[in-house]
């Protein structure tokens, strides 16, 4: 199942989805400029292999509902989200402002 919902802030709204798969569930709240994901996300391949693309974009790991995405710390973050001033520790919820 897939459920697709708003999420809105006083800086803007974004998109939170969840994929729900057998025997796991993807996470990920994104705007028109980038996006936290669940620990799937590999934010190496982000940085290394399509480094050229520039995605902006955080992982936060051991979250299972969109709120804990929300509230956790990222674990880490690419490049790119480096430079918007989005930082590992930071919540999701301030990164996904950052992006908005």
């Amino acid at each position: 199942m897939v459920e697709v919902l708003p999420v809105h802030f006083p800086e803007g709204t974004a998109i939170a989805v969840t994929v729900r798969l057998p025997k796991t569930t993807l996470l990920a709240v994104t705007t028109d400029h980038g996006y936290i994901m669940c620990g799937a996300l590999d934010v190496g391949l982000l940085n290394d292999r399509l480094a050229s693309r520039e995605i902006l974009a955080g992982r936060a790991v051991g979250v299972k509902t969109i709120e804990e995405l929300l509230n956790a710390p990222l674990e880490s973050v690419t490049t790119t989200a480096e430079k918007r001033g989005i930082t590992a520790g930071m919540t999701g919820r301030d990164a996904v402002i950052k992006m908005l």
